[in-house]
């Protein structure tokens, strides 16, 4: 029987208009499938006009600019339905899904569905739950000690991980992907006999020890800044922004 990480994954990536889960919004998204290893992945993508401004520095990150956005891009609340609709198809089949820093993207996603929608993410996930995996959680668990970044492009040039030759979000989704495989063969023997649905758990677990350490590192270093211990989803505010 194959090991998860040799096995049907799919991921999921946006591109925002900032890095702030709770105000900022998605101006693209993908998803990833693919059935195993070296098969081509089916990917869905959208494009999003978010009915804001996208600030300077955002646009010549992505490249996606408000005229480009406007001209092609999609009214949000569509689009978050179908992304959650994606999202849950997958849950669905049982297959795991990769985040790469799933707090943000699944947390924005949650907070575009209240805004947009008036419903939470967790509405499509109430009969079959998501089970998430993410490399910058296991990464950073399994490879505790190793110093240097940890970003995805960090990531990907660890191990092995070539840039990939498609658009923005899908770009992003396809190489989280990769990597999570990555690691689940680097660290096979601590790995492959954890279902997804375990390691999604003691992801939870892990995280939140990882968000106490990083926010112990800022306090010493004269930063009040504090890591919310919450994955893969951040609870819900009162009101979204």
């Amino acid at each position: 029987m194959r090991c998860w990480y040799e096995g049907p994954l799919a991921a999921f990536d946006t591109e925002t208009t900032g890095v702030d889960a709770e105000t900022d919004r998605i101006v693209s998204a993908a998803v990833v499938v693919q059935d195993s290893p070296g098969t081509r992945p089916r990917v869905s993508r959208w494009l999003v006009n978010p009915g804001v401004p996208v600030p300077a520095a955002a646009a010549e990150a992505h490249g996606l600019t408000d005229e480009h956005l406007q001209r092609n891009g999609r009214w949000p609340a569509p689009v978050m339905y179908e992304v959650a609709e994606a999202l849950a198809e997958q849950a669905g089949v049982g297959r795991p899904l990769v985040v790469m820093n799933a707090p943000f993207d699944l947390t924005l996603l949650d907070r575009e569905l209240r805004r947009h929608r008036a419903a939470p993410l967790s509405r499509w996930f109430e009969r079959t739950p998501l089970l998430v995996l993410d490399p910058q959680v296991l990464d950073r668990h399994l490879d505790r000690y190793r110093k240097g970044g940890r970003t995805l492009t960090d990531l990907c040039a660890l191990y092995g991980v070539p840039a990939q030759d498609a658009p923005g979000a899908e770009a992003g989704a396809a190489a989280a992907l990769e990597v999570t495989r990555a690691v689940g063969r680097r660290f096979a023997s601590r790995l492959e006999r954890l279902s997804p649905g375990e390691l999604h758990m003691l992801q939870a677990v892990w995280h939140a020890g990882q968000a106490r350490g990083l926010t112990s590192w800022f306090a010493r270093s004269g930063s009040e800044e504090a890591v919310d211990p919450a994955w893969p989803l951040r609870p819900g505010l009162p009101t979204a922004a």
